[in-house]
């Protein structure tokens, strides 16, 4: 999107954020599948197989999943030969899913994971929901190898007019009531206010560029209501000086 939506009634603050999401995605892991392929009549599987292909790697690449879920994408990861691990805060998503994948219980801003660790990374319909997104990208940055490449999925507003009206019905009013019937209305009534805490492009841009990110892209899927970002890991992660704990607490 090219300009950021106007902020909802009450959005959280970062410290009850974290809280809040992983209690939410908790209640609504068993049926989380069922209503993603409902919701976006499986096109969500076909933007995933977009993202994957966008990585441009090998069979046989290493690659995390953050804020895996219940593991869509390492199952689609090890369908092209990959070799993924998922990560993710929700105890409730991990226990639902169902992938031989190895999945990991942990924070994606503190990933337990050495540098140059991984070829590719990608993440699903997460971003909104971080607290902030720079450490994110420069915790992404240290645990890839130089050449790297990252696929980033998210919801986005069609730039069409006629389109993006339609989808802002069906996205703030339907997905709401179908998530409600069949799962937790709160829990969808949240999701797509939390656009608002999506940056505009340019920002993200920036953001990625700053983390030591190069060749970023963004790719509208399906008439703009979903969007790919895709970036490869620059050399200069060799100069680069990662913040440890220490450091980072000695900033704040």
């Amino acid at each position: 999107m090219n300009n950021k939506p106007p902020a909802f009634e009450n959005p959280l603050s970062s410290g009850e954020k974290t809280s809040k999401v992983r209690s939410m995605f908790d209640s609504i892991a068993p049926r989380y599948d069922l209503l993603n392929r409902l919701l976006t009549f499986r096109l969500d599987v076909t933007w995933r197989r977009k993202t994957i292909k966008s990585l441009l790697l090998s069979p046989g690449s290493k690659v995390i999943d953050l804020a895996c879920g219940t593991g869509d994408f390492c199952r689609d990861l090890q369908r092209v030969g990959h070799l993924p691990i998922g990560i993710d805060l929700s105890w409730g998503m991990l226990k639902a899913a169902q992938t031989q994948a190895p999945l990991i219980h942990g924070d994606a801003l503190k990933m337990p994971f050495a540098e140059k660790s991984f070829e590719g990374a990608t993440c699903g319909f997460a971003l909104r929901n971080f607290e902030a997104l720079p450490p994110f990208f420069i915790e992404l940055a240290r645990i890839l190898r130089p050449g790297g490449r990252i696929g980033l999925l998210e919801v986005d507003q069609p730039s069409n007019s006629l389109l993006r009206t339609g989808h802002k019905i069906y996205f703030d009013h339907l997905v709401p009531f179908i998530g409600g019937l069949l799962s937790s209305r709160s829990a969808y009534q949240y999701l797509p206010k939390s656009v608002v805490y999506l940056p505009s492009d340019t920002a993200l841009r920036d953001q990625l560029a700053a983390a030591g990110f190069t060749d970023i892209s963004k790719i509208p899927l399906s008439g703009g209501i979903a969007q790919l970002w895709s970036a490869t890991r620059s050399n200069w992660h060799e100069e680069y000086s990662f913040p440890t704990d220490d450091t980072a607490s000695n900033s704040e």
